[in-house]
This record gives C-alpha cells, sequence and structure tokens, in this order.
C-alpha cells in the first residue's frame, strides 16, 4: 500500500506554462476549455462558515410560479430557497 505523498511542492512546470500561447493549449474532452461555472465550482471555501444541511421536503407551489422559477435555468430550487430565506429575514 501505498503512502500518500506529504509533499506540497507544486510539480508545475511554471516555465513553460507561462511561456505556452493560446494555440498550443489542446481542448479535448477529458480537459476542456473552462468556463465561469467550472471556475465557481472550483473555488476553496477556506475560512467561510460550513453551510448547513438542507432538508428534502414536499411542497405544493402554483404551477406558474414554478415554471417562472425553472425558466431562470439550472440551481431554480436553490433560487427558491433564497426568496423564502429572503423573506424569513425580512419578517424577523
Amino acid at each position: 500500500m501505498k503512502n500518500a505523498s506529504s509533499s506540497k511542492a507544486s510539480k508545475t512546470d511554471r516555465k513553460r506554462v507561462k511561456s505556452m500561447r493560446d494555440r498550443d493549449v489542446k481542448i479535448t474532452p477529458d480537459h476542456p476549455e473552462l468556463d465561469i461555472k467550472h471556475i465557481a465550482r472550483v473555488i476553496v471555501r477556506k475560512g467561510l462558515k460550513p453551510v448547513e444541511a438542507k432538508k428534502s421536503i414536499s411542497l405544493r407551489v402554483d404551477a406558474e410560479v414554478l415554471a417562472w422559477f425553472q425558466a431562470q435555468g439550472p440551481g431554480y430550487q436553490t433560487r427558491i430557497n433564497a426568496v423564502l430565506k429572503a423573506f424569513k429575514d425580512a419578517s424577523a
């Protein structure tokens, strides 16, 4: 069984990477071009409070309300939660 490396030193050839031009970078399915959504998922949450666990519930809402949130794109449940949380905070 191998032990995990305890080395903190980067093995990246920074001089080579810095000298590369855009045309030298190969885009493949395994290594696609970055987009803002990908970058946002990679951000490390150092120093931030842990996010509370959410509870799964069944909630009945008007079809037009659900359709509107879904039309905004992925993450509609998170947006519904944000609206409900803002209402709770404003009511306090």
